[in-house]
């Protein structure tokens, strides 16, 4: 339980899709984009309420690089306001975010995550409602399992169960390092920018959690192998003197696999051609409360009362039977 990237990422708990505020609504439209938000704050919430320690609601800092980037965020933070949703403008970034970021904005009710400890936490919330939980029983076809509906919810580390689920969840591999305690508190809250390229915390003992530089080798990094790299590793470590002025000393480095799909937006709900096998996967790096939420919203439509946000993720978009 929480073995995989479910409980090795950045620790971010944030609103919305892998997509952009912007992006979604220009895609999904203005409803529908709205309707998904407004479900991922009610889930933060519902996280809160059982997360206890592991959860802090710190707000979260989205980051512009360059010109191209600060359109972006402006076209975002313009969306987000016009469809009432809270954000904040932040102008004057503190100096070390300032050589390399034009602007930022601020979500207010975004947290900062332990993902293992949150994810442990559910499953012990889940044993004692009546769940059996095994570990370490390796499923390698459907059929064997004496069940009468069946949910896939692996994410990056799906291959091989379902043909259809092959082709359109695709695994990527994301990597951190993490340093010793610093001096002093200098991120408040989880950051990001160049579309998650670059991430990173500040733990409460004041470790930082830094994480992306993927694309110094992107092709290589479409991998469901969990090894670690030396040029992402290396340019994480360039990216920490970046951030901090000075090499910090290293104690951690992990990473972790995780599902992205053709649209940035996760598949779940029932297979298409299969009356008993049901998806909540493809969070497309953006799964600690899309993930916790599609949990939820797959059991009430195996239950029968599907909620209308669903739709938005119907697996048959992409799914090919």
């Amino acid at each position: 339980i929480a073995a995989g990237a479910s409980g090795r990422n950045g620790g971010f708990a944030l609103r919305g899709t892998a997509l952009s505020y912007a992006e979604a609504r220009d895609r999904l439209g203005a409803e529908p984009a709205a309707a998904v938000w407004r479900m991922t704050e009610a889930f933060l919430d519902r996280m809160a309420e059982l997360a206890g320690d592991a959860l802090r609601r710190t707000g979260s800092l989205k980051l512009a690089a360059g010109e191209g980037e600060l359109d972006e965020l402006q076209a975002d933070y313009d969306a987000l306001r016009t469809d009432g949703f809270d954000v904040g403008w932040v102008d004057n970034l503190e100096p070390a975010l300032a050589r390399l970021y034009g602007a930022a904005i601020r979500h207010p009710t975004d947290g900062a995550l332990q993902p293992a400890r949150w994810v442990r936490r559910l499953a012990a919330a889940a044993a004692e409602a009546g769940a059996e939980l095994s570990e370490g029983d390796r499923v390698e076809v459907l059929d064997e399992l004496d069940a009468d509906q069946v949910v896939v919810a692996t994410d990056g580390y799906t291959n091989g169960l379902v043909r259809e689920l092959d082709q359109s969840i695709e695994p990527v591999r994301g990597q951190v390092v993490v340093t010793e305690p610093l001096p002093e508190r200098r991120f408040d809250c989880p950051h990001y920018a160049r579309q998650g390229f670059d991430y990173w915390q500040q733990t409460p003992d004041r470790r930082l959690v830094l994480g992306g530089r993927r694309d110094v080798r992107l092709a290589d990094e479409f991998t469901a192998d969990e090894a670690l790299t030396e040029p992402v590793q290396q340019a994480l470590e360039e990216f920490a003197v970046e951030l901090l002025g000075a090499p910090p000393r290293i104690t951690h480095r992990w990473s972790g696999i995780f599902g992205q799909t053709e649209d940035g937006l996760p598949l779940v709900g029932r297979v298409p051609g299969r009356d008993d096998t049901w998806v909540a996967a493809g969070y497309s790096g953006h799964g600690n409360v899309l993930g916790f939420a599609s949990g939820v919203l797959l059991a009430q439509a195996i239950l029968g009362s599907p909620a209308p946000e669903l739709a938005i993720f119907e697996p048959a978009r992409l799914l090919r039977t």
